[in-house]
């Protein structure tokens, strides 16, 4: 679950098969209660018709959390972040950062780093198609250090300069889960 729409159509799943819950935030869902195995296939089930996995196994749910302390961070979060990355996901796993970078690495394919650059890059492109902030404004809410360190970034990333990319008549935005 990487948005508030995902966790809308995670709660009216549950909802509709009566299952109680105590909280529902992204990636995680707390249950007042275990379920029983006739139960947990027809949730597995019914939230893989609906595009979602679920995930009980330890690695995926670390890799989970992961993903979305890191689109939380650049997709909701108002407040730059006070300590680099590997701290932060460190304090908050409460997990050795070499393990967590190596554990997501092995699974994803990409270090997390590069998925950050990923998610700070499709921010951008929101912003730069909302055309409400200009390039220097985008570049300070994403935390870069100058606008041409984003548009270094911009360009590795997607093979376009910042300005190109708005001016294009076709934005190639991609789905936050997808990245």
């Amino acid at each position: 679950m990487v948005c508030g729409r995902c966790e809308m159509a995670i709660k009216l799943e549950l909802e509709r098969m009566k299952i109680p819950t105590i909280s529902i935030k992204l990636g995680e869902v707390n249950l007042s209660r275990e379920l029983t195995d006739t139960e947990m296939q027809e949730l597995s089930n019914n939230l893989e018709r609906l595009g979602f996995e679920l995930l009980v196994d330890k690695i995926s749910k670390t890799i989970e959390q992961i993903k979305n302390l890191i689109v939380e961070l650049v997709h909701y979060q108002k407040d730059q972040l006070k300590v680099n990355l590997s701290t932060y996901l460190s304090e908050r796993l409460n997990q050795d950062y070499s393990a967590l970078s190596k554990l997501f690495s092995d699974k994803e394919g990409i270090t997390i780093e590069h998925y950050f650059i990923a998610q700070k890059i499709e921010k951008a492109k929101e912003l730069l198609i909302y055309d409400e902030l200009s390039l220097s404004e985008i570049a300070i809410a994403l935390n870069y250090s100058n606008v041409a360190h984003l548009s270094n970034q911009f360009k590795k990333v997607t093979g376009f300069t910042p300005t190109h990319f708005k001016n294009r008549k076709e934005n190639t935005r991609k789905q936050i889960d997808s990245l």
